[in-house]
């Protein structure tokens, strides 16, 4: 055994030694993974949530460390799509470098539960909803039978409100009664002696349900208002999957306790009028809203389908600075995500709201129907959409005047 060979044992033996005493045992789930994972995690993997597993015990995540500690690394769970280097939201999903190490340490060194009695309890949730017991639940109506195969028309189903007050919504939550057939929930707000209730200045939309979008949940303080006599529409995009289904989706309330100081509305920055070249690697479609008011922005929603490949939102102000406010660089059509800003955006009036979205119409984009085909708008998730939702804010006293 030569010198330099004992050298380099030894060296390397310190080493070990020295991260195991920084180190100390592997982290367990008692102590150190269930804090993560319920804070993270079982808002989505609990009974009656859209995820495929619930981690809500260590005998329920154990089966699943090694597939946890490969989605984590990667980032790909929790879903966040938003660049980092562009705002800051109060509903980041990110993990923090620490938590991501901890899981990894924690699967290597065996997925070890701990000791039981230093688990904390799992949160409590209101059983089949995210925004707690709601003041009152609507459904469609009707149950609806959906056809096993073929495809489905979007489906409109309009239900009375018969408020006869108006009604300030504090929190809203659509539940999918078969979801495996429903691909998307939206609902608007038709107003007495309305004939629509898509578009107008402010929009009427009350809520939707997607892929990976929450539920809805405004700060104290604001909340959507609901006027007396309203109907509410709920547009419905059902899936055929290979089996019939009966479906009878539903909306849940929650009503503000006291009257807000700011009302919520609805902005869109859309391009109806898009058309992408057959086989377009990055075809870039634009559109822009301007502001006729002082307006707060809370809240930002991009939408594309299949082809969509990236999204950024950035506001334009009167003396013509610039500032990005949303960055999705890898836009994912199965995760319809919604990014709540940590602090209102203040936007004077006149100032404009620029969206980009880039597209992938091509053969590489293995999610695309047809790359030989020019695509244009449609409800389908074979056409596309180039829609920048937004939520933004202005105080209930100026509306109240302007209405």
């Amino acid at each position: 055994m030569t010198l330099g060979y004992c050298l380099s044992l030894t060296a390397a033996f310190g080493s070990m030694l020295t991260a195991a005493s920084v180190n100390g045992l592997p982290p367990t789930w008692s102590k150190d993974v269930a804090p993560i994972v319920y804070q993270r995690c079982v808002e989505c993997h609990r009974a009656g949530e859209p995820a495929p597993m619930a981690f809500t015990s260590y005998r329920e995540v154990r089966p699943w460390a090694k597939a946890i500690r490969e989605r984590v690394l990667v980032r790909a769970m929790p879903p966040w799509l938003a660049d980092p280097a562009h705002g800051s939201f109060r509903n980041d999903r990110r993990l923090s470098d620490k938590e991501i190490e901890t899981v990894k340490d924690w699967v290597d060194g065996g997925a070890p539960e701990g000791d039981p009695k230093q688990t904390p309890p799992v949160p409590q949730f209101e059983t089949g909803w995210n925004i707690g017991k709601p003041d009152q639940i609507f459904d469609i109506g009707a149950d609806y039978d959906v056809p096993a195969e073929g495809t489905v028309a979007y489906k409109y189903f309009k239900v009375p409100t018969n408020f006869t007050e108006d009604k300030w919504v504090q929190a809203a939550e659509i539940r999918p009664d078969k979801r495996a057939v429903v691909h998307h929930i939206i609902v608007f707000v038709q107003e007495p002696g309305a004939k629509g209730f898509a578009g107008g200045e402010g929009g009427s939309l009350l809520v939707g349900f997607a892929p990976g979008d929450p539920a809805l949940k405004f700060q104290p303080g604001t909340a959507r208002l609901v006027k007396a006599g309203s109907t509410l529409v709920f547009q419905v995009h059902y899936t055929p999957n290979g089996r019939p289904a009966k479906d009878r989706s539903y909306i849940g309330l929650k009503y503000a306790s006291a009257p807000p100081e700011y009302r919520a509305m609805t902005g869109t920055a859309m391009n109806l009028g898009l058309k992408i070249p057959a086989g377009a690697d990055n075809h870039e479609v634009t559109s822009s809203w301007v502001a006729h008011e002082d307006v707060r922005i809370t809240g930002l929603m991009p939408h594309m389908h299949l082809r969509g490949k990236a999204f950024q939102y950035t506001v334009v102000y009167p003396d013509g600075r610039q500032e990005m406010i949303l960055r999705v660089p890898k836009y994912d059509f199965n995760w319809q995500l919604s990014y709540e800003l940590a602090q209102p955006l203040t936007l004077p009036k006149g100032s404009r709201i620029d969206c980009v979205a880039w597209f992938d119409n091509s053969p590489n984009n293995k999610y695309n129907p047809d790359p030989s085909k020019e695509v244009r708008w449609g409800d389908q998730t074979w056409e596309e959409m180039m829609i920048g939702w937004f939520t933004y804010t202005v105080p209930v006293s100026a509306r109240a005047s302007a209405d």
